[in-house]
């Protein structure tokens, strides 16, 4: 990157959101000026200038070295042409050569005669002397230069110690309350001295664009590189958390990134497929543009895909050439087979094709897509006419109400597969919670290298050079080293996600938008009594809604505003991502946000999910296969809705609730039980009893009455009692050893027995005299007096076990009366 190169087009290269582009423009990198005082300085002013405080060295050895190099650095530049010495460095050639510089000044100096035996030891040593020409201004090399050069840290010391200690200083003392480690800290403050050598000034002078020009030329210097730190844009977070930036600068440097990309025109979104046909592509757009008026950002993306990607570019594909929308019956058929199916990576590493369950979705915008040309063509013929041909997906190519039966079906069974559990899970994460932060607490107490138990583990206070705030444990079994600062955080967030979904029923794109802001209050004007509220932010359905605070959300949020308060009282701001509109929202007192870096930073959607996905791993919880259950943040809000309705709440206050346009959708999230079919159909016969004549319901005579009494005594018999229903016959002829309604009285036993030994001797001879059949219903009364012993056993084994009561303790009830009500003279 030039002098002067301005981080604008590498910016819009990256599609950088409006806000990116807009602050760019604002703050600009500074550019490098052709000549400076420090720079057209002659070589005696510079040298008695670096040989003075604050650049003189603290002992007498160093002084000598840094004295040599310093004057072997101005001899080699004062063999290159140039009216400043920033012009000499630039002819010297040594932007180009940041690894090997110190041997092309060595050759320079050898060839000019310049070069003594000695000064040969110097070559280890040279950086020495450079280092104080770019630490007093004298040049400024360039950022790809200081990059690459092997040697930041000596940069960035010098600068620390000569250019700007007071600033240096100032970012250094941000470590301690830095969530980021040594490693990561140490490179943005070389990062800053990098910016501090190119563009000049102290810390205070680096402007935003600065920062977002370093990245960029991080980006082409660290190409191809396997490790992550030379990108990261730490350096931004200290000097905006320092105070360096002006006010209206970017809260977040994660606004320049290309992850967080603007939106894309409606060409953009069609271009990504390199569509061969001009005429569709051109359509196309059009048809975009037309619709993204009357729908947001993220279904007009989702509209691009379909027809760009799934619908032309799949038959550009298959069919090349093809150019225009009326298709062949063979060639809309074969496409609409495709799409029932999607190539996904096997367990194996192979490929597998599985169903596609948004292919009906496709279908039905792909034929609005022809219709909505059809419709148009006639308010527009020129524009539309020739577009508007048959559309190839008939009506019933779209079984859109048994794709929606199989949906309700497939939630409708995930609800009640989790709806059971979910006291289990809430009991785990609050476990995992309370946990976690008693090994925080224990770690943080224990001295390095000391072990300690807390939360059901043993663990080792690991030996680190890392100061800031995060604590390190590691197994003692094992060695396997652990952030116990990041395992609580994690834990902490899970429970109070969980907590919030299930008591809310909120979707998790409001749970991210919750602020400070979102807790209100009413008033009740006829009692005066305060009602907590909580107020949803608009998402999908534009509707803001009310919804009350209970007890146990009121504690979640308590908990939640006490962790991200800051110093001051007050929840910090924080910039929030809307990933389905790719714009930034300002500044907000998000309730979901925690401190990474220096910076506060809302936990996104995508996090959320992942928190969820670890804490039920850990908690060990399956569903009915035996697999482990997975809990997606929406299955909370059908378990409310569930939940509600259930318990009387009624389906339109359900409705407006959850924040649903059609009360069928509320509907729809409630899963039907056969408990609740079975309590329905009681309370419908209790009504049609109370409905019927009361004659049926008469006093019954005496004689019934002892009929009915009669019927229990005679069903005692000699083995036991018969359980056989009231004025009812024995449908066995009294045949009670083969009976199943027999009870059997265990003191009976020896009868069973004497009835066994006597079948025995009658199948012995029954054999003996050749009765087969005699002996095979003989064997079948056998084994029904083998099961009724074994019945009795079980039973007077049962009745053997005795269960320990204890015995109650008796009080004095006058000193009772007397602690309870202070009054002695109480009865």
């Amino acid at each position: 990157m030039t002098a002067g190169t301005s981080a604008r087009p590498a910016a819009a290269a990256r599609q950088l959101s409006a806000e990116a582009l807009a602050v760019l423009d604002r703050f600009p990198p500074r550019p490098t000026p052709a000549s400076w005082d420090a720079t057209a300085a002659d070589r005696f002013t510079v040298a008695r200038r670096l040989l003075a405080p604050p650049f003189r060295a603290d002992n007498a050895k160093e002084r000598h070295w840094r004295k040599l190099t310093l004057l072997k650095t101005l001899d080699w530049l004062g063999l290159h042409q140039g009216a400043t010495w920033q012009e000499r460095w630039k002819a010297a050639g040594a932007e180009t050569r940041a690894g090997d510089w110190q041997d092309q000044m060595l050759s320079d100096l050898d060839d000019a005669g310049l070069l003594t035996a000695r000064d040969v030891q110097l070559h280890h040593r040279l950086g020495a002397g450079l280092v104080q020409l770019i630490c007093a201004d004298v040049i400024r090399p360039g950022l790809p230069w200081l990059l690459a050069t092997p040697s930041p840290k000596r940069v960035a010391a010098e600068m620390g110690r000569a250019r700007d200690p007071e600033g240096i200083a100032a970012l250094s003392a941000l470590r301690e309350v830095s969530t980021k480690g040594r490693v990561t800290f140490g490179q943005a403050l070389e990062r800053v001295a990098a910016i501090m050598a190119a563009k000049g000034g102290p810390v205070a002078a680096i402007t935003p664009g600065d920062c977002i020009e370093l990245l960029d030329c991080c980006r082409t210097v660290f190409a191809g590189t396997t490790q992550t730190h030379p990108f990261s844009p730490f350096c931004y977070e200290l000097l905006s958390a320092a105070g360096t930036f002006p006010t209206g600068a970017p809260a977040t440097v994660r606004m320049f990134s290309a992850k967080f990309a603007g939106q894309l025109t409606a060409a953009q979104m069609i271009d990504r497929y390199d569509l061969a046909c001009r005429p569709v592509r051109d359509l196309l757009v059009d048809y975009l543009r037309e619709r993204q008026p009357g729908i947001d950002y993220g279904s007009l993306l989702g509209l691009a895909i379909t027809l760009g990607k799934r619908f032309w570019k799949d038959l550009e594909d298959h069919h090349p050439g093809i150019a225009s929308l009326h298709l062949p019956s063979d060639v809309a058929a074969a496409w609409k087979q495709r799409l029932q199916t999607r190539t996904v990576r096997a367990p194996d590493g192979g490929e597998q094709s599985v169903v596609r369950q948004s292919a009906s979705d496709t279908l039905m915008t792909v034929r609005a897509f022809y219709l909505d040309l059809a419709q148009w063509a006639l308010d527009e013929p020129a524009r539309w006419g020739p577009w508007a041909v048959p559309c190839p997906i008939r009506a019933s190519d779209i079984q859109y109400k048994k794709q929606k039966s199989r949906t309700k079906a497939r939630m409708d069974a995930r609800t009640r597969e989790r709806l059971p559990v979910l006291p289990v899970l809430v009991a785990a994460v609050d476990r995992a919670r309370t946990n976690a932060a008693a090994r925080l607490d224990a770690a943080r107490a224990a001295p390095p290298g000391e072990l300690f138990t807390a939360g059901g583990q043993e663990l080792r206070r690991a030996l680190t050079c890392d100061t800031g705030p995060r604590a390190w444990a590691e197994d003692p079994v094992t060695g396997k080293r652990r952030n116990l600062t990041r395992e609580e955080d994690n834990a902490f967030w899970a429970w109070a996600a969980i907590e919030v979904l299930r008591h809310t029923g909120i979707r998790l794109e409001e749970l991210t938008e919750l602020s400070h802001h979102s807790l209100v209050q009413y008033r009740l004007p006829a009692t005066g009594e305060l009602i907590p509220l909580l107020s949803i932010a608009p998402s999908k359905t534009d509707q803001e809604r009310l919804l009350v605070i209970g007890p146990e959300l009121a504690d979640v949020l308590s908990a939640v505003i006490t962790r991200v308060r800051g110093a001051g009282g007050t929840v910090p701001l924080a910039a929030a991502y809307d990933a389905n509109e790719r714009a930034w929202n300002p500044p907000m007192p998000l309730l979901f946000q925690r401190r990474v870096g220096l910076e506060n930073r809302p936990i996104p959607g995508a996090s959320i999910r992942d928190l969820l996905r670890k804490t039920l791993a850990a908690s060990g919880i399956t569903g009915t296969d035996g697999k482990p259950l997975d809990f997606q943040p929406h299955d909370f809000r059908r378990i409310f809705t569930t939940e509600a309705i259930l318990n009387g709440m009624p389906p339109h206050i359900a409705q407006l609730i959850l924040g649903h346009e059609n009360i069928n959708t509320t509907m729809g999230y409630k899963t039907a039980y056969p408990e609740e079919a079975i309590r329905g159909h009681q309370a419908f016969i209790t009504r049609r009893r109370q409905l019927r004549p009361s004659t049926e319901y008469r006093t019954p005579t005496d004689a019934e009455w002892e009929e009915f009494l009669g019927h229990f005594q005679r069903r005692r018999v000699a083995l036991g009692d018969c359980g056989r229903a009231y004025s009812t016959p024995c449908i066995h002829e009294h045949s009670c050893i083969r009976c199943p309604l027999l009870r059997i009285d265990p003191a009976q036993r020896h009868r069973l027995e004497e009835i066994r030994d006597n079948l025995l001797a009658r199948i012995a001879e029954a054999e003996r005299e050749g009765w087969t059949g005699e002996a095979e219903g003989l064997r079948v009364s056998l084994d029904a007096a083998t099961s009724k012993l074994a019945q009795a056993d079980l039973t007077a084994a049962r009745r053997a076990e005795t269960v320990s009561l204890g015995i109650p303790a008796y009080r004095d009830i006058a000193a009772a009366t007397l602690t309870a009500t202070g009054n002695p003279h109480a009865r």
